[in-house]
């Protein structure tokens, strides 16, 4: 009877956390180049109480065991880096990544990797994040600079009043084995880790590297329908699991009242 209790508590537990995935793809619904998250879960280990294809009487198998599951636990959240909707902007530091790719930006020491692509320029004329992260390779605009022209391939061009080329450089893209790997550092940031590979640097449009597209932002890849299905889906999975805590209490109750008569 306490099997059932515990195999239940697990469930809720279980439960809990996949609320708490959906709830943060939900709350990221707008934020640019968010990608989306899905808690996955395993079946815990099994008590046997009797083996399948062991001898049974006159000289037969038994041909279904007996196994009872201690319930559930979760085994990983998996993060989707499917492409999200673009959002036209005409700002020409917005840039959206389409395809396989992330921008290098400086964190302090450490080099990190996203594809939240709304630029910005600091005091220096930089190009770097919303929190003043520095776009890799580092490249400042002219004070005289008019106009801003970042082609498909990742070529930036500066230019003057007269149309007249005045600086310009490439922004490459990097991408990883397996994008999923990558550890996810909130402001829009992930580091690489073992399971990621290490970055790959790429020229846009060659050997599967995505391409750019300039006055467009990259949104989130969030569907809000299929959250709010999956939220249902999951708070009822929870009601189901409370309803078996309930259910093993009055059984318990019931053998306690049997005792008592």
């Amino acid at each position: 009877m306490m099997r059932s209790l515990w195999s239940a508590a697990t469930g809720m537990h279980a439960q809990q956390l996949n609320i708490d995935v959906i709830s943060n793809n939900l709350s990221n619904v707008n934020t640019a180049g968010f990608k989306k998250s899905r808690a996955e879960f395993e079946d815990l280990m099994y008590q046997t109480m009797k083996v399948a294809g062991s001898p049974a009487p006159g000289d037969g198998q038994v041909p279904v065991g007996i196994q009872v599951g201690m319930g559930v636990r979760n085994v990983s959240v998996h993060k989707f880096f499917s492409q999200g909707d673009f959002q036209n902007t005409d700002n020409p530091l917005d840039i959206a990544i389409e395809g396989d790719g992330f921008f290098q930006v400086q964190v302090g020491e450490d080099l990190m990797y996203t594809r939240a692509g709304a630029f910005k320029l600091n005091s220096d004329g930089v190009i770097v994040t919303a929190n003043g992260y520095v776009l890799q390779p580092e490249f400042a605009v002219p004070p005289e600079t008019r106009s801003i022209a970042v082609s498909e391939d990742g070529e930036i061009v500066c230019l003057d009043g007269q149309s007249n080329e005045i600086a310009a450089a490439d922004i490459p893209l990097y991408t990883f084995v397996n994008n999923a790997g990558l550890d996810a550092r909130g402001r829009n940031l992930y580091m690489p880790t073992e399971a990621s590979g290490d970055a790959v640097q790429g020229v846009p449009g060659e050997n599967n590297v995505g391409t750019l597209a300039q006055g467009f932002l990259e949104m989130s890849n969030v569907e809000i329908v299929e959250e709010m299905v999956n939220m249902i889906v999951g708070q009822r999975a929870y009601e189901m699991n409370s309803k078996s805590i309930q259910t093993s209490d009055t059984m318990l109750q019931t053998a306690i009242q049997v005792k008592r008569s």
